[in-house]
């Protein structure tokens, strides 16, 4: 039955998420709580003293490569009407911080499961993708945090089975649909057993590469309910029909991740610190829905939250 719901999602993916170009009069409008065209990167300019805290290497180089995963809708990061500009929160923040330096951003979009083993590998020296902070990932990779954002749960609208989710135990004998490589996935397996020790049917569980056949699956009754980021599921069920929000999990510091020990990372937290300082951070936030989401400063792998 999973394999051949899988299939389906695939074929119907082919046509969603491909790079073919939709017609002019096929392009849906920019989505609600957000203003994707506001202008809030014009006034970043270099700050010598923090690009001071740069490598030699990557100082004279004049460019930092970032491993990005692209969502299929705001806040976090999703492509413009043309398939190939990246939009987003984290997009943003990344030239924010990229101008602070004096560096220009190489982006490469790969799938989110890839890019943290590709930084420990060198392929990339920053990676972006809504990047939860945790005990686990804190081994092989630091972080420069940027928000708060953390794990929900969504369901659609006409299903009354699941109003709230107090533990994980509120999800046992449905289907839950989350993102391959994720806090969302490895919380998930990792307490399965909650459900046996209630005395009830396991959920299961089931991971996608791509956030939109996460939704699409919970549209045509594959999956029972989402588990994604808390802002990018209140933006969604906001703009998308028949979704509902069920509200947050667990809260979860995000930034960007580096290669454990990486060099970069003082001069990102200064870049990011600045940012905040100046009030540009704020306006970014902003500009995408996610002011709750704002931090008083920016650590370098901080605790996970409990």
């Amino acid at each position: 039955m999973r394999a051949r719901c899988l299939l389906m999602l695939t074929a119907v993916l082919a046509l969603v998420v491909s790079g073919c170009a939709l017609p002019a009069d096929a392009v849906d409008p920019p989505p609600s709580g957000v203003k994707p065209t506001e202008d809030v990167l014009s006034a970043v300019v270099k700050d010598e003293s923090i690009a001071a805290l740069l490598p030699p290497g990557v100082r004279d180089a004049g460019v930092v490569r970032f491993g990005s995963s692209v969502g299929g809708q705001p806040p976090s990061s999703y492509y413009a009407d043309d398939n190939k500009t990246v939009l987003g929160l984290d997009a943003d923040m990344s030239e924010a911080v990229a101008r602070t330096l004096g560096l220009r951003v190489e982006r490469e979009v790969a799938s989110f499961e890839t890019i943290l083993p590709s930084l420990a590998g060198g392929k990339y020296d920053v990676g972006t993708g809504n990047f939860g902070v945790t005990e686990a990932r804190k081994k092989t990779i630091d972080f420069v945090t940027y928000v708060n954002d953390g794990q929900g749960f969504a369901v659609r609208a006409d299903d009354d089975r699941l109003t709230r989710v107090d533990g994980l135990v509120s999800l046992c004998g449905l289907k839950v649909g989350t993102g391959a490589g994720t806090t969302f996935e490895a919380t998930l397996e990792r307490e399965k057993h909650v459900c046996g020790a209630a005395g009830k049917p396991d959920y299961e569980v089931l991971s996608f590469s791509e956030n939109a056949a996460v939704f699409l699956g919970l549209q045509q009754r594959h999956i029972d309910v989402v588990m994604s980021t808390i802002n990018g599921l209140r933006h969604a069920a906001a703009n998308q029909p028949n979704l509902k929000f069920l509200g947050e999990f667990k809260r979860l510091d995000v930034g960007f991740a580096l290669p454990k020990g990486s060099p970069l990372a003082p001069a990102f937290q200064a870049a990011v610190n600045k940012l905040i300082k100046d009030g540009v951070y704020a306006r970014i936030l902003d500009k995408w829905g996610t002011k709750d989401s704002a931090i008083p400063e920016s650590l370098i792998s901080p605790p996970e939250h409990g």
